[in-house]
């Protein structure tokens, strides 16, 4: 099998692509033939050593995939050779097989494509456990998302208007409103122009968003949390615009408001079943055709270092998507 190899966590530039034995599934696991792999943002911490996760190297990166079963192992009896599914395990995906659990595998209908499936998992069970679970999103809310055209914030988009509230997408360009209108975000705030706080207060009628889905962090942060309504939400779901922002306590006392914290991966392993049953509407919403990935660009499984230069552009539109030949 191909595989690329991280075997320095000394960034992009060293990993290298090379050929390794295919491995035997053992207790637990399936063999994957790898159709598609997406490029998230902890794919680049990773092989950086920034990122939580410290897998033994060498490892192949690569967190989220979708493949068609070849091989199972001695004790999986869920699972069929030939099925389709999609995977998050954290590493693995950059490469033409793998192994993956068994448990981790979310079985796929045919309307699901690879490149889909590969994109499914990481962004839409990251925002519907923020919106839904976390922030208690309710039909006839508004809620603002930074971010908004970027791999979470586009799913965030589509998972909000499926349950009946309102949307404000901030982005940092004319071009990425206009792809946050097409997925159905009711008004869109260019935060690069124009008063940031001012702009929601016009949208919101002086009354502030009730949700706040925030993955960017950053200099965007504070300014949001003061515009937030009364008993609003804001919800902490990472720090893509490099600087973890520090906001004040009174904010939150004076607004009657909440910071919470979304950590889906450690929910994923603490609720299974809470997870499991939240992966399983969100399948069927995309069978109903309410949500479906955003996908700016699709690499060869050869052209990794290629999209990951695209990624620290930072000028991607939903998500990057490395496919191998076969897919």
């Amino acid at each position: 099998m191909l595989a690329w190899l991280c075997e320095t966590t000394t960034g992009v530039e060293d990993l290298v692509r090379k050929e390794v034995p295919t491995p035997t599934p053992g207790q637990g696991e399936v063999l994957l033939e790898i159709e598609a792999a997406s490029l998230n943002f902890p794919d680049l911490l990773i092989v950086q050593n920034k990122y939580q996760l410290k897998p033994p190297l060498p490892f192949v990166p690569g967190a989220e995939y979708a493949g068609i079963i070849r091989a199972l192992g001695p004790d999986v009896t869920d699972l069929k050779i030939g099925t389709r599914v999609a995977c998050l395990s954290g590493t693995g995906g950059f490469a033409s097989h793998t192994l993956a659990p068994a448990k981790l595998c979310l079985p796929l209908s045919e309307q699901f494509t690879a490149l889909d499936g590969a994109s499914f998992i990481m962004t839409y069970a990251t925002s519907h456990h923020a919106l839904i679970d976390r922030g208690g999103l309710q039909p006839g809310e508004t809620v603002l998302i930074l971010g908004a055209a970027g791999g979470v914030g586009s799913a965030a988009i589509q998972i909000a208007k499926a349950v009946g509230a309102k949307v404000i997408a901030a982005v940092s360009s004319a071009e990425k409103a206009e792809i946050c209108k097409q997925l159905g975000a009711d008004d869109c705030i260019n935060y690069s122009q124009g008063n940031f706080r001012e702009q929601i207060k016009s949208l919101t009628g002086g009354m502030g968003p009730n949700v706040i889905y925030d993955p960017v962090g950053a200099e965007w942060a504070e300014p949001a949390f003061r515009s937030i309504a009364w008993r609003g939400r804001y919800l902490v779901v990472g720090f893509a615009g490099g600087n973890i922002p520090s906001i004040p306590f009174n904010l939150m006392l004076l607004k009657g408001a909440s910071v919470i914290g979304v950590f889906w991966g450690d929910f994923s392993r603490r609720e299974y079943e809470k997870n499991r049953a939240m992966l399983d509407e969100l399948v069927e919403w995309y069978e109903r055709g309410l949500i479906k990935p955003l996908i700016d660009t699709v690499f060869d499984m050869s052209e990794l270092k290629a999209a990951y230069a695209k990624m620290i552009s930072r000028g991607v539109k939903g998500k990057l998507v490395l496919r191998n030949i076969k897919a």
